[in-house]
């Protein structure tokens, strides 16, 4: 491997407190590596135990997202290993998710099992999705293109909504903070008993802050107001038994952002309202047939509603990119193995009164299969995929790792996969820059990695490469036709290398938690030569925190590298350093206080060139419950 971890005093800090926390130093305040007993479900499309799963998986739990004190889902994000963001302003603005390097729209976004994302940007809406309804989120790096067809390159990211069980029980929370922030919500959950058991859980909640301006000066459509947003959600879960081994439920979610943007030129500024709606239903049912064979038939449909609007001045548009899934899958219990057999269709569909071109419709038939095999200190998989769509034909994907426990704390494990990116609307049919000729890309992935978890202590390393081709990118002059395409075209032209190695850990030493990650890596352009855009070469958090009585009190560091905002590599955007605070008191069993302090230092840093971030903000809350 030719990738060679550069280096910075901040991150070689940062590679030292991973060190250290290996050294010296169960769970941190929030999960960095998961638990080993802990269930894992995106791995492998069924519930599996962590021990026995050979992908790389992050866990984020209900009580991790309370206790770090994080103010979106992009916030969670952004302080995990492996990945990196980018915003374009304040929460109710569009953002991205780099997973190990790869683009935003490389990965595969999940809720409650439903695919979202829009079909005509390729990527999916992270400012719509409410992050008080979120139970817990499941991270799964590297190529997962057999289990999930299209797009999986980077990974996959699931996040579960609450779930109803038990006694009947009711949550709350509602905090103010700085920028004139205010956050509600309200839950209500739980279970009958007996043969014929119903749960339901629903969920409802609303924020909205003044915010702070989106652009900075030397943005083209720079205006210092203030941009505020607001954000009303709902989501559900209803579940009901028929009988012993057979179920049926319901899966909704309901979201609404509208968001202040800037907009215009030098000439005319104007505020304008970015408008996000994301809207999901999933409807299924369970059933094991028999001992060792469980049924699973699913659809689910989800909308991605994107609105400008800018008043008075015009140019309104509005896109609504809608997806439907019908998915079968059998799981087929083989001793201590699992075999799994998998159909499914996929209609994508946009709507655009602005843009009438982009008013398609595709469809993907897919079959797929796989093995997960234990044996003694043997772990194996095996798996294999073919997606047939109606625009851009069949690809077929396949992956195979191998595992082995040396111990009960200690496994290496090594993993093989295919995967590829279907083009976006915007790539085939915007006009005077999509073509409908343009292919799939492809990506041939690599890893290795090895596991330690004794006790409070977890350790884990990880190396991956990942060689991209056909990469999509947007050329000047257009090799297809410079008469039609005058400003350029999307074409299939570069090679893309993402390669790196992440660190992590996590121990506790009293009553302090401390952990780390740290990533070094390298996504490059091969053709150009150049790194990818707003990705830094380095970044990690770390992470401790004191538990005192019904105190929990802590300090995060997050450090990022040098970047680039453009592919071309000429704009630098510089590399930062945040530290952030974060507090909760029980007062009672069912009570208590969540408090935190953002950027404490007041680091001025860029994410997006001229885009603008926050400086030190504050909130403050109060909850009812956990769920």
């Amino acid at each position: 491997m030719s990738f060679t971890a550069p280096r910075t005093a901040s991150l070689t800090s940062l590679a030292l407190a991973v060190a250290a926390a290996c050294a010296t130093l169960t769970a941190p305040a929030y999960a960095q590596t998961t638990a080993i007993d802990a269930v894992i479900v995106t791995a492998t499309r069924a519930p599996q135990l962590q021990r026995d799963v050979l992908s790389d998986v992050t866990v984020i739990t209900a009580e991790d997202i309370a206790r770090s004190g994080a103010g979106s889902i992009i916030d969670v994000l952004q302080r995990q290993r492996g990945i990196e963001i980018s915003r374009n302003g304040g929460p109710g603005t569009n953002s991205a998710v780099f997973i190990r390097g790869a683009n935003s729209n490389q990965n595969v976004v999940l809720v409650d099992g439903v695919r979202i994302g829009s079909s005509t940007s390729g990527a999916a809406n992270w400012s719509a999705l409410p992050l008080q309804a979120i139970d817990h989120i499941e991270i799964v790096y590297g190529p997962m293109s057999t289990l999930y067809g299209a797009d999986a390159i980077g990974g996959v990211v699931q996040i579960f909504t609450k779930k109803g069980a038990g006694a009947p029980a009711v949550t709350a929370s509602a905090g103010i903070g700085s920028l004139k922030t205010r956050e509600y919500d309200a839950s209500v959950y739980g279970a009958t008993g007996g043969e014929h058991s119903f749960s339901y859980a629903i969920s409802a909640g609303k924020e909205e802050s003044d915010g702070f301006s989106a652009t900075m000066p030397g943005n083209f459509s720079f205006n210092g107001d203030k941009d505020g947003y607001v954000r009303e959600n709902a989501t559900g879960q209803f579940g009901f038994q028929l009988a012993k081994g057979h179920d049926v439920g319901l899966v909704f979610l309901n979201s609404r952002t509208n968001g202040q943007i800037d907009s215009g030129t030098p000439v005319v500024i104007y505020d304008a309202r970015s408008i996000q709606k994301q809207k999901n239903v999933g409807v299924f049912t369970k059933n094991q047939f028999l001992p060792l064979w469980h049924s699973t038939l699913q659809y689910t449909q989800s909308e991605d509603n994107s609105v400008s609007d800018p008043g008075t001045v015009s140019g309104y548009s509005s896109i609504v990119s809608k997806q439907h899934d019908w998915t079968w899958q059998n799981d087929i219990r083989v001793g201590d193995d699992m075999l799994q057999l998998l159909y499914s269709h996929r209609k994508e569909e946009v709507v655009s009164g602005s843009t009438p071109a982009l008013g398609k419709e595709r469809s993907t038939n897919s079959l797929a299969a796989a093995y997960n095999m234990k044996l003694g200190a043997h772990l194996a998989s095996v798996s294999v995929r073919n997606d047939d769509s109606s625009q851009y034909g069949s690809k077929s994907t396949g992956a195979i790792g191998y595992g082995y426990r040396f111990s009960n704390a200690l496994r290496a494990s090594a993993t093989f996969g295919t995967s590829f990116r279907a083009p976006s609307f915007n790539e085939l049919y915007y006009p005077s820059y999509g073509h409908p000729d343009n292919k799939p890309e492809k990506g041939r992935n690599f890893e290795a990695g090895v596991q330690y978890h004794e006790g409070a202590l977890e350790l884990s390393a990880t190396v991956y490469r990942n060689k991209l081709t056909d990469m999509l990118v947007s050329t000047s002059p257009c090799p297809k036709d410079v008469t039609k395409y005058p400003f350029g075209c999307a074409y299939n032209v570069n090679k893309v290398t993402l390669e790196g190695i992440t660190l992590a850990a996590s121990h506790r030493v009293g009553a302090f938690n401390v952990s780390a990650s740290a990533d070094f890596q390298d996504p490059k352009d091969e053709t150009t030569g150049k790194s990818l855009a707003r990705r830094a070469k380095e970044h990690g958090t770390a992470t401790v925190d004191y538990t005192a009585g019904p105190l929990v009190a802590g300090v995060e560091w997050q450090v990022s590298g040098k970047r680039f905002d453009d592919a071309g590599n000429r704009n630098r955007l510089g590399g930062y350093g945040l530290v952030n605070l974060f507090a909760t008191y029980q007062l009672t069993r069912d009570w208590s206080l969540v408090g935190r302090v953002n950027n404490a230092t007041d680091k001025s840093y860029q994410v997006a060139r001229y885009y603008g971030v926050a400086g030190t903000t504050y909130f403050a809350g109060i909850r009812y419950g956990l769920k």
